[in-house]
């Protein structure tokens, strides 16, 4: 059953927004960004924490701009292109879609993974995100023989505001792999919904 959430809240240093229906969510390997692009990073999401506005719109854009670079660069070990790691994930991304959420897009990159997924009433993104992250990082750790930190602290969400909106996400997270230079069409990209549901 769902809690009575704030809004607004965050675990350590980003903002989340719970309570809305349909969220774009990017999550990330532990070392797929540079040190100090993190840095920056959390210094932005301080001075959005101190302004008194609710949606931080315009500087959530500039975050998202600026890490945006460094998705598609293939930064850190990428434990995600290897198929086994991906099937891992996008198992889990499917396991309870029609259940906790509805899955409306995904795509598993090298080092990161976008989702689009519409939330029922009765659930937070919070307790999904930590259930796909928990059963994965501890899965792909087993399967690469390794411990440790497998996925990045946090992850950056938007919530969907509008209809224009919603068809920019599923464009971006269609063709990532293609803007990337993996692949000449989001159907040859196995990890994805472009592929799996065609």
């Amino acid at each position: 059953m769902k809690q009575d959430i704030p809004d607004w809240h965050d675990r350590h240093y980003l903002p989340h927004r719970e309570n809305v229906s349909v969220q774009a969510v990017t999550f990330r390997l532990y070392d797929s960004m540079p040190a100090k692009l993190i840095a920056e990073w959390k210094e932005l999401v301080n001075e959005m924490k101190k302004e008194a506005t609710g949606d931080h719109n315009d500087k959530a854009k500039l975050l998202q701009q600026r890490i945006s670079k460094y998705e598609d660069s293939g930064y850190g070990q990428c434990f995600l292109k290897e198929p086994t790691i991906a099937d891992i994930v996008q198992r889990a991304l499917l396991y309870h879609h029609g259940q906790k959420y509805r899955l409306i897009r995904w795509c598993i990159m090298p080092n990161h993974v976008h989702m689009l997924l519409e939330i029922p009433k009765w659930q937070t993104l919070s307790n999904i995100m930590h259930s796909i992250r928990s059963f994965t990082a501890h899965e792909a750790n087993k399967k690469l023989q390794r411990r440790g930190k497998f996925w990045m602290e946090e992850y950056f969400d938007r919530y969907i505001r509008t209809e224009h909106h919603m068809v920019y996400a599923i464009d971006y997270i269609d063709y990532n792999p293609v803007k990337a230079g993996l692949v000449s069409s989001p159907k040859e990209w196995p990890w994805c919904s472009a592929a799996v549901w065609g």
